[in-house]
């Protein structure tokens, strides 16, 4: 798969809508992680650097197709200003009077964003027509389309697909970065190649196991996720999470992945506790001996030394879903472990976006500390099931 870069746009002089990710948490109107914003810094320093007038595209939030000052962009403008050290204008509109001053204002190298695109309903749209009315709209005020909300390529929505059909359209530094590695560890991953999963459910991982297992030289399995593994080996769980509905999936899983030789890894101790909270009792068990009415909400120390144990030789580790309930401290020691295991290996490290990269912030392990940490975690997830992800589709060349 080949897709366009910005290199590939000559963008002095006009004006280049870029889609970005600037879905970020707020609390009480002010930001508690500008993660996203700053992956987007790159693109725009880039475009600034060769004359490009850059106009923001982004949402926050779901507001509905409706404008919601809960979800404007204003406090995002502000902060973004704040790292590039210049003026961001927000435009009051999506693609109405606002956003056409505010672009007709522009300057080589300046930057403006305009409203959240989710304000219109025609962005999310079912209607591919209506989605195409408002990419029209904007490429009517613009020249160029650059994609590089990587955590938004996986759905079809005016700013990211449409859009990039109705002007010429290339992948900014941050989305080409993503495909490249993705591209690399689905098609040519140097082995052994590991795949960690983990997070609540086995139904929101089990596309991306069925596509690994024809790959993946060691599968390993944590989180809540493990014990419906471990119900389908007739092991009782307690009350801890199970998908019933999901046990004959993962003995099919766990047969295929015998003859096709890959090693399934689960936890062989459990931290459980007798309710989900804080404060919790807690006790480490077997997980031949899970106590009835209590529930198992974190791997091991026997497992979390089998685990590291099994990726030490790895070339290529992908990990995506924690071990545990990792924002409770008693239940956040093995993901934790496996994080920090994970940056001491001499292997091209991947982490899947999510949950997994809200945990290395959480517990203050830098990003730089792995090969790559995914922007997307839905896109990342997406990818991984080996589906064609309709905002990548559109910047193929051909």
């Amino acid at each position: 798969m080949q897709i366009r870069g910005i290199e590939d746009l000559e963008v002095t002089g006009k004006v280049v809508f870029v889609r970005v990710d600037f879905n970020i948490p707020l609390e009480q109107g002010q930001i508690t992680d500008d993660g996203r914003i700053r992956a987007s810094i790159r693109t725009i320093e880039n475009l600034r650097g060769r004359g490009a007038r850059i106009v923001l595209l982004a949402h926050l939030g779901r507001p509905e197709g409706s404008a919601d000052t809960k979800f404007s962009l204003a406090p995002v403008a502000i902060r973004l200003g704040e790292i590039l050290k210049c003026d961001v204008a927000l435009a009051s509109d999506v693609c109405g009077a606002s956003a056409q001053a505010t672009i007709s204002g522009l300057t080589n190298g300046s930057v403006a964003m305009l409203e959240n695109v989710r304000f219109d309903p025609r962005e999310t749209s079912k209607d591919r027509s209506e989605r195409a009315e408002l990419a029209n709209c904007w490429a009517g005020m613009g020249d160029l389309f650059v994609s590089d909300g990587f955590g938004v390529v996986h759905r079809a929505q005016a700013s990211v697909t449409e859009l990039a059909q109705a002007l010429p359209s290339a992948a900014g530094l941050l989305v080409h970065g993503e495909v490249t590695v993705f591209n690399k560890v689905l098609n040519s991953p140097e082995r052994p190649y590991v795949v960690i999963l983990g997070g609540s459910k086995v139904s929101d991982k089990l596309k991306v196991i069925e596509n690994l297992i024809q790959s993946v030289d060691r599968l390993m399995v944590g989180g809540g996720m493990c014990f419906t593994f471990l119900a389908a080996q007739g092991k009782s769980v307690g009350s801890s999470l199970l998908e019933v509905e999901q046990i004959d999936n993962v003995k099919a899983i766990l047969a295929t992945a015998k003859k096709q030789g890959v090693d399934i890894v689960l936890p062989v101790d459990v931290v459980v506790a007798d309710k989900f909270a804080p404060d919790a009792n807690t006790d480490v068990v077997s997980v031949d001996h899970i106590p009835d009415g209590w529930m198992g909400l974190d791997i091991g120390p026997q497992s979390i030394t089998e685990f590291v144990a099994k990726i030490s030789d790895a070339k290529t580790i992908i990990w995506n879903g924690p071990m545990g309930v990792f924002e409770m401290p008693a239940f956040a020691t093995g993901t934790k472990s496996l994080a920090l295991a994970i940056t001491k290996v001499g292997a091209m490290t991947v982490v899947g976006g999510g949950d997994s990269a809200a945990a290395i912030r959480l517990f203050g392990i830098a990003d730089s500390q792995f090969s790559h940490v995914s922007t997307g975690g839905g896109a990342s997830l997406e990818f991984l099931e080996g589906k064609k992800l309709p905002g990548i589709t559109v910047l193929e060349d051909n």
